[in-house]
């Protein structure tokens, strides 16, 4: 009585009424299921675009920033100097690594593949590309892996990353899916979206040698993708011809 009489004495405003409630537990599930955010298509190749040429001057900057430290230091008798490359090994390098229309691998008369090497401004900006799309790939693996159930083995993650997460990030499925079932993944797209319209006026090798950058950030998306899954596998982007882009994925052993 004492209770009943406690509640009927009260304010209203201190009864706890059942719209009060409702509206909590509405507002509740709005903040843990919120309305997905729409965006204009081309905004993601704007943004690549922008992305690679300031962190390519941000590349420059901080790689010629840590040659001039190291030569402070070679001054000052703390660090040792590189020994020189020889003229003969420079001139092999020179002759090795001769431009043709491949980014990654450039096939010589004798048969073998050869590979243009980055610079170090370049390496820099490639990291940075890649760290990007680490963190890009796993928060999109999570969302559209929120409702799915469990992988059963490698190959169902594989096909997640050729079918979903192609589709989310550039809007089709992977052309080509190959593999030797001993750990390595070859995953083609004859159209690439990040490097289909890119082009240079010096002409089609030098329009390959810079779709370098522009697949390092999805080489990235792919990787964040398998480690958010468990898996931590090495991603190796290939250009033979524009727009054709095929990544080669290496797991570990025993994944």
């Amino acid at each position: 009585m004492t209770a009943r009489n406690s509640f009927q004495g009260a304010p209203a405003s201190m009864i706890p009424s059942s719209s009060s409630s409702s509206s909590t537990a509405a507002s509740g599930l709005a903040l843990a299921d919120a309305a997905p955010r729409q965006m204009d298509g081309p905004v993601m190749d704007y943004f690549l675009i922008e992305v690679v040429n300031v962190l390519a001057d941000s590349s420059k900057f901080a790689t010629s920033r840590v040659k001039k430290i190291e030569q402070e230091m070679i001054e000052a008798g703390l660090m040792s100097a590189s020994p020189p490359v020889p003229a003969k090994k420079e001139k092999e390098k020179e002759k090795e690594y001769n431009v043709r229309d491949s980014t990654t691998s450039l096939t010589s008369q004798k048969g073998t593949v050869k590979a243009e090497p980055l610079t170090d401004e370049e390496e820099a900006q490639r990291l940075r590309l890649e760290a990007i799309g680490l963190h890009v790939g796993a928060n999109i693996c999570e969302r559209l892996c929120r409702d799915r159930p469990l992988f059963t083995d490698t190959l169902d993650m594989i096909k997640f990353i050729c079918k979903d997460l192609w589709v989310a990030c550039w809007d089709k499925q992977v052309d080509n899916l190959r593999t030797n079932h001993r750990g390595v993944y070859v995953l083609q797209d004859n159209s690439f979206k990040p490097i289909s319209r890119l082009s240079s006026w010096e002409g089609r090798a030098d329009a390959t040698k810079r779709a370098r950058m522009y697949v390092a950030m999805p080489a990235g998306i792919i990787k964040g993708a398998l480690s958010r899954l468990g898996i931590q596998g090495v991603v190796v982007p290939e250009i033979s011809s524009l727009p054709q882009c095929t990544f080669q994925i290496k797991l570990p052993k025993g994944s």
